[in-house]
């Protein structure tokens, strides 16, 4: 169902946020009467940050333009009058707005697509049973917005009082000057005739004294009021920072951890939408009671009476300063992270982003965003909060960057485009450690005023890289399962066999039962500096190769389920020994990084009626960019079923290179055939067929294969 029908049944809360997406930017109307038109085109392929993106961008405004100038043609009747001056209307209104500038009209229908997808999917989450992950997320969405409802009401209920203490209080600086002007007049009786005197003053003087009873009376109660109002206030600041923990201590935590995953393999993070429009609440909700704070310290200052008040408005300033501070600089955010592996002279991008720059206008005096690149050590020494000297570990070119006001989406942000690493400084590295085990990160800098310079904020945004000295075996496997499955790009991930094998690999261990490795740790040194036991590479290394080699020439097959790969020799060996003859696997090589080998089971040349099972020395990248996979199976034709049971031409006939053509011009095209020689003269010490110096008899004849037909067979015309 399109976006646009579903977007009209939203209801309550939904349905207000997704018209507030519309106005004079971009009209509702030209959403519905275009939806179809709007939801077929490739906005997603346009990318935003690529000026060159601009051309595209163009076409689509000036089709959109057309569309509702067609649209507007073909309305008739007394209705269709009015919305065909409606729709030319918008057309020159869309033209005048982004003509200039085609790339906010892309960002802007991005911004309305997505925030509609989400309305009408969380509608559709919320109203259908979908598992307790969603329910529980819909929970505490719930749970925040009924806290923002709650903030709301209470900081309202503060603004009635201040407008309540503030309308009291002038009155009683009213009465306050009546009592001055009585005791100006009582003043003045001294200098008339004693007569007189007697016959005013004691009106006067009962006056005095009403008014002086009602003033102290009155003083009385406005320390009360402003009491009750620091009180109301302190309950206020005390949601607000539980709301704020929430949000930034565990909403935006996870999101950057969905963000660090995503980086080695995860799904996605998600956008920024729902955070920024809940970080920007909270600077409203802050602001606000920030200016009745001060309003009443205001009032206070206008009106000095003696009392604990001075100090509860201190305490309470101090303590809303603290909570906005936090705000800020927590959410001056990395939307896009640089790339984790850097090289020098290799340009590069990154994205920060101030979630609530709109809301508290900083947009008004744009501020620049410095990029620079510290050590491991300057990092750690700043989450500490350790003063550190300016010093940097290289050089950026490009590192300068004015953040960005984006009206449709309201979004601050600077994008650095055009990076470039010119230099590095590298630490003295004692013991093992390598060059590529050396740690640094980009550090973003600005400096930006809130409230026409009330607040200056210091902010620093940098890449988390927080690597741990151990980590338990399950961690390592769900991180390797999700490197891998990126990497190949498959929905096949690793098995609960193939983790097993894995940590009879990476702990020399025969165990083939999962609960003996799930309290096991393994270190850096472990993973990736210590050599596997008569091996000279390391397990990352050995794995890392599997990814590479499956990624580059076996990924169909392992979506296919036809490799089973995590298998060792003797493993092979026991499974293919219950099958018939012909029975074959494939599985990754435990002696070279990045191979892949297939094992059989056949006769033994050498002794009649018995069987044994062969390999043939490992396949690589260098073997595949001659011929492919499926095809040197083809080629062997003492290859009959896959394990456990299935034809292999049932597998692998799809994959299969077709027929070479008839000779054109006089040539041939060379053929690459593979074959196995009889007999176990070509067998190396271990039982395996070595395929450098037996199984690619193209390596050998490739030039021959090359040469014009007539050099081989005379009868023919070159």
């Amino acid at each position: 169902m399109a976006v646009w029908i579903q977007a009209q049944q939203l209801q309550g809360d939904a349905l207000h946020q997704m018209q507030s997406l519309y106005g004079q930017h971009f009209p509702i109307e030209v959403r519905h009467y275009l939806s179809q038109w709007i939801e077929s085109q490739l906005w997603d392929a346009i990318d935003l940050e690529n000026p060159q993106e601009e051309f595209k961008a163009k076409r689509l405004l000036d089709s959109l333009i057309q569309e509702l100038q067609n649209k507007a043609e073909h309305q008739v009747g007394e209705d269709g009058f009015l919305l065909k001056i409606k729709l030319g209307h918008y057309a020159s209104q869309l033209k005048s707005t982004y003509d200039r500038c085609p790339l906010e009209l892309v960002r802007c229908i991005k911004h309305i697509l997505y925030t509609e997808q989400r309305l009408v999917r969380e509608a559709s989450n919320s109203s259908s049973p979908v598992g307790g992950m969603m329910d529980s997320m819909s929970q505490k969405y719930q749970q925040i917005n009924q806290a923002f409802e709650e903030l709301r009401l209470l900081t309202q209920d503060t603004e009635n009082d201040l407008r309540k203490l503030q309308h009291n209080q002038e009155y009683f600086i009213i009465q306050y000057q009546e009592s001055l002007r009585i005791q100006a007049q009582l003043t003045s009786l001294a200098t008339l005739p004693p007569a007189d005197r007697q016959l005013r003053e004691p009106a006067l003087v009962s006056k005095r004294s009403t008014v002086e009873a009602w003033l102290t009376r009155e003083a009385n109660t406005l320390q009360k009021y402003r009491l009750d109002l620091a009180e109301k206030h302190q309950k206020t600041l005390q949601l607000l920072r539980k709301q704020q923990t929430i949000i930034l201590d565990d909403e935006l935590i996870q999101w950057k951890r969905r963000q660090q995953l995503a980086g080695n393999g995860g799904p996605p993070e998600g956008g920024l939408d729902i955070l920024q429009s809940w970080c920007e609440k909270l600077a409203e909700t802050i602001w606000q009671n920030r200016q009745q704070i001060r309003k009443a310290e205001h009032l206070r200052q206008q009106l000095p009476i003696p009392g604990p008040i001075e100090e509860l408005l201190n305490e309470l300033n101090s303590t809303i300063t603290d909570i906005i501070s936090a705000l800020v600089t927590s959410t001056f955010i990395i939307e896009k992270q640089p790339p984790q592996v850097l090289k020098t002279q290799t340009k590069f991008a990154a994205t920060v982003r101030l979630l609530v720059g709109g809301k508290l206008n900083v947009h008004m005096n744009p501020p620049q965003v410095k990029a620079t690149i510290i050590s491991e050590q300057q990092a750690k020494a700043l989450l500490k909060n350790e003063n550190t000297r300016n010093d940097s570990s290289g050089e950026i070119l490009n590192n300068n960057c004015v953040m960005e006001y984006h009206q449709t989406t309201g979004t601050l942000s600077a994008h650095f485009r055009n990076m470039s690493l010119k230099r590095i400084k590298r630490s003295d590295r004692r013991g093992a450690e390598s060059v590529t085990e050396e740690k640094f990160t980009i550090l973003f800098e600005s400096q930006f005023s809130v409230g026409g310079n009330e607040l200056v904020f210091q902010v620093k945004g940098r890449v988390p890289f927080l690597v741990p000295d151990k980590v338990l075996w399950p961690q390592l496997c769900d991180a390797i399962n999700m490197k891998y499955k990126a990497e190949v790009q498959s929905n096949r991930g690793l098995s609960e066999e193939n983790l097993v094998f894995l940590a009879q690999k990476a702990f020399s261990s025969s165990s083939n039962n999962p609960d003996d490795y799930r309290n096991m740790t393994m270190t850096w040194s472990q993973f990736n500096r210590e050599s596997l036991p008569g091996r000279n590479f390391t397990f990352w290394q050995w794995f890392d190769g599997v990814m590479e080699l499956t990624k580059k020439h076996l990924k169909p097959h392992w979506n296919d389920g036809a490799i089973l790969g995590f298998v060792n020799k003797q493993q092979a060996q026991d499974m293919l020994m219950s099958k018939p003859n012909g029975t074959f696997l494939l599985r990754f090589s435990d002696s070279e990084i990045g191979g892949i080998t297939i094992a059989w089971v056949a006769e033994n040349p050498n002794k009649a009626g018995e069987r044994m099972v062969w390999n043939l020395m490992p396949y690589t990248t260098k073997d595949f960019t001659i011929r492919s996979l499926a095809d040197r199976i083809s080629d062997l034709n003492h290859l009959l079923f896959l394990y456990p049971d299935r034809p292999k031409d049932e597998v692998f006939s799809k994959y299969y290179t077709p027929p070479l053509s008839k000779a054109v011009d006089g040539y041939v095209k060379p053929q690459i055939k593979q074959v196995v020689p009889e007999g176990d003269s070509m067998l190396d010490a271990d039982g395996d067929f070595d395929l450098d110096d037996t199984m690619d008899v193209a390596r050998h004849v490739e030039e021959l294969l090359r040469r014009p037909v007539e050099s081989q067979w005379g009868g023919q015309q070159s």
